[in-house]
């Protein structure tokens, strides 16, 4: 047996006994582990290090939204006992939604394309949600506007809008920015991040720069459909990614840089992290962790990279 390097180990807080035990699944989400991804760091000669969202309880990082806004919605008196929770998404926060809304008692409906993975649509009913598939024909946009009208003047019912919904952001600006910012002991040269809601990349860009840091933010997007570089939306196969238009809560004045990504080689490169780094992540992770190897590249070595690992492959095993 050839001999192995020591590991790259990253002095983080290390986790107290009373974090072994929390009082329900909501307490057991967030607080990932940052991952050094060792093959792109080794070949850039930066330290690209990946937040590893995908070991939350409900499969991705969805789980921090959906916990921030039905919470939030509860302290407000806009989500109470009896409410219906009704929400337009691509799959991952359908799941997360569906997660939290079992835990919490409230009947949950998931509008989603029909185009998602069949596993998307598994993990959904298996907390208890009902689902509604959306036609090819119809958009997310479209969806949305629907939905509105479908709750016009209707209190029992709660829409997360989550490409509108300032909570999204939150969610991201005071637990996932902060937990990256307490992990890396190290200036932070580049943050990068695929845009879907675009909650996180608004939410941890903000808290970065909140905290002094001068990181260069990047927004990752599918080539097929780059509406935030300006070209018309399209078919595309990363799913969690441009639902084909820029969401509300998105300023891209914010944004130092878009990469613009194919969605053949976001699959190709999942499945790398896979088999290189043993970590079994979704397309968009490969989205992600592609984008972030062209900035190390463009920074050249020495440079430190913190990207996201949205969510696990299981759900994509049939893509």
């Amino acid at each position: 047996m050839q001999g192995t390097a020591a590991p790259h180990l990253v002095d983080c807080p290390r986790r107290t006994p009373t974090c072994l035990v929390v009082s329900d699944v909501l307490d057991s989400i967030g607080n990932t582990p940052l991952i050094r991804l060792r093959n792109v760091s080794e070949a850039t000669g930066c330290e690209i290090f990946a937040k590893a969202e995908f070991l939350n309880p409900g499969g991705s990082i969805k789980d921090r939204i959906a916990r921030h806004i039905i919470l939030a919605a509860e302290r407000r008196g806009e989500l109470r006992p009896g409410s219906t929770i009704v929400e337009v998404t691509s799959g991952n926060t359908g799941i997360a939604l569906s997660m939290v809304g079992a835990m919490r008692g409230y009947r949950v409906i998931i509008i989603l394309p029909r185009s998602v993975s069949v596993e998307r649509r598994q993990m959904i009913e298996a907390f208890g949600a009902e689902l509604e598939l959306l036609d090819e024909v119809n958009d997310i946009q479209a969806a949305i506007r629907q939905t509105e009208a479908r709750a016009a003047g209707r209190k029992d019912l709660f829409l997360p809008r989550q490409f509108a919904n300032p909570d999204n952001i939150e969610a991201h600006r005071r637990t996932t920015g902060p937990e990256i910012m307490r992990q890396m002991r190290r200036p932070i040269d580049a943050f990068v991040m695929g845009v879907g809601t675009g909650g996180t990349i608004m939410g941890v860009g903000r808290a970065l720069r909140e905290g002094g840091s001068s990181a260069r933010i990047v927004a990752v997007e599918p080539d097929e459909s780059a509406v935030m570089s300006g070209d018309k939306r399209g078919r595309h196969g990363i799913q969690g990614l441009a639902d084909g238009f820029i969401p509300g809560i998105v300023r891209l004045k914010e944004i130092d840089q878009v990469i613009r990504i194919k969605s053949a080689e976001a699959l190709q490169r999942a499945h790398e992290i896979s088999r290189e780094e043993g970590l079994l992540v979704g397309i968009s992770s490969g989205a992600n962790v592609i984008a972030a190897t062209q900035v190390a590249k463009e920074m050249g070595p020495g440079h430190a990279i913190v990207t996201i690992l949205p969510d696990r492959g299981e759900r994509y095993l049939s893509v």
